[in-house]
Formats: structure tokens, sequence, C-alpha cells
């Protein structure tokens, strides 16, 4: 194997730390070669061991504990209904009469998401931001998938990073930036990548989620929710690129992407507005 072809895996491995009981911990030094810069054999190998111990994720995805815990989520948190006019209300019903055939599907590979209903919101500072709406049932599924990729990707991220984390959020980032500050450090660089997460290219973004996740049924779902396609005003599009908005999948895959960024101190990454400050001397 030429390792040099996997340049590209310094997307994701800077933090990688979580790994299988048992298994060395993978520091950021593990990664590459002081000297050439190619990507180490070792740190490959603990890949093909992560993907190995993930053929068969999906089964942690469909198992009716989790479903159970994303249909309360879902109903939790509430929300507009998707194309099909279901309400957040009904997902408990539903779930008790269709858990069956639900989790078959999931572990068959064979569950199809339905379009997302198109809206706009008003953005703070003028402009409009596009969101889409998936139907309940299918933030059901994405809400347990977020659920299983948390406990996985959530310990790889640095410490420096903000958003969307459990425990984390605006304040604690400020405060870090504030005891930068305290440190002697006087210049703070605001970086606001407007629309990023439209761009995000949706092969890398799998090919991303796939140097660890075994389960290609697991893979190729989320590579459907990526591209399922957007009702708005009675017209239909067909997402090409971008992360969705608006969605239990909003999380789990800007935080992915968000491993293009190197995060060392003296860095505070806040992914919920997109502005990344960078504090120096």
């Amino acid at each position: 194997m030429n390792p040099g072809k996997y340049q590209v895996a310094q997307m994701e491995i800077a933090w990688l730390s979580e790994w299988e009981s048992g298994s060395q911990e993978a520091k950021g030094r593990d990664v590459y070669h002081a000297g050439s810069g190619r990507v180490r054999e070792e740190w490959l190998s603990r890949c093909r061991e992560e993907r190995a111990l993930t053929a068969d994720l999906m089964s942690d995805v469909a198992s009716l504990s989790n479903l159970s815990a994303a249909a309360r989520r879902v109903i939790s948190n509430g929300g507009s209904a998707g194309i099909d006019g279901m309400p957040t209300t009904k997902l408990k019903e539903w779930l008790l009469a269709n858990h069956k055939s639900l989790t078959s599907s999931l572990l068959k590979g064979e569950y199809l998401p339905q379009l997302v209903r198109g809206v706009e919101i008003p953005k703070p500072n003028g402009g409009k931001r596009q969101l889409g709406i998936p139907t309940v049932v299918d933030r059901l599924v994405q809400q347990a998938i977020h659920q299983v990729l948390e406990k996985r990707y959530d310990r790889t991220f640095s410490d420096h990073s903000y958003g969307f984390r459990q425990g984390r959020g605006c304040h604690p980032c400020i405060k870090q930036a504030g005891e930068y500050v305290s440190q002697g450090y006087r210049h703070i660089v605001d970086i606001d990548l407007a629309k990023f997460f439209d761009e995000v290219n949706h092969n890398r973004m799998l090919w991303l989620l796939s140097r660890r996740i075994g389960d290609k049924r697991l893979v190729k779902l989320i590579g459907r929710f990526l591209r399922s396609g957007m009702m708005q005003d009675g017209l239909t599009s067909q997402r090409i690129k971008g992360t969705p908005q608006g969605s239990p999948f909003t999380p789990p895959t800007q935080k992915v992407t968000l491993l293009i960024f190197p995060s060392q101190p003296p860095f505070c990454l806040y992914a919920m507005v997109n502005n990344n400050g960078i504090i120096s001397h």
C-alpha cells in the first residue's frame, strides 16, 4: 500500500483518539512521518481495525432501544412537519406500529428517505438561510444515526472545538478566548466562511466517514440523506452538494466536516455560527 495516496486523510487525523478498548490511542504525532509528511502505515492499520469493528454498526442504529431514544428526542424537539404533513405528536404511535418494518428496511439497506421541505428563514444580518425540513420519520432515522455516530466521533474532536457538542457552546468558547487574552494574546482574527456548509462535497464527506465506518449500509444511507431532493414552492430540486441545515443530521455532518480545520491553541472553533476565532500576540 502506498501511504502517499492517503494524503487527503489529513482532513480527519489530527484528533483521532477514540478507538475500541484494547487498541492504542491514535495521537496527532502518530499520523505523519516527520520527514516525508506521508501518512504512517500504523495509522492506516488502525483505520482498518476500526472499520472491521464497525462492520455491523447499522444494528446499533436499528436497535429498538436506540430508535425509541431517537423518537423521544424528535418528539421533544418538536418542529414543523415535512412534506407528508405528519406532526411529531404522531411519531410514538407510528413507531409502535411500524418499528419492525423500519428495523428490517434499515438492516437490509433498503430505507429510502423522502424529499425534504424547503423553507427559507431570515438571517439576523440580512439575507435568508435555506433550511430543509425532513419528514418526522426521516428525522427519527437521522437522530438514531446521530446518536450512534456521536458516541464514536465526539471524543475525536479537538478540545478547542465548541459547536454542536454536549456540555459546550458559545459561553465556554468565550471563556476560553478570555483565558487566551489573560495569557498575553491581544489580537483576535474572526473568520466567517460564507456558505461553507452549503458547498461541502458529498463524495469527500462520505469518504471521510468511510475511513472509520465499516458498515457500507450506513455510509450508503447517509449518502442518500445528503442527496435527498428538496421540494419548495411546488418544485423539486436535487441536492448535489452541502450538508443538511435544520435536521438532526446537521450536527454530525458539520462536525465531521470541520475536522479539516486545525484546532490547536490558541484557537476557538464554534461551528454553530460558522465563526472561528484565532487569537495571537
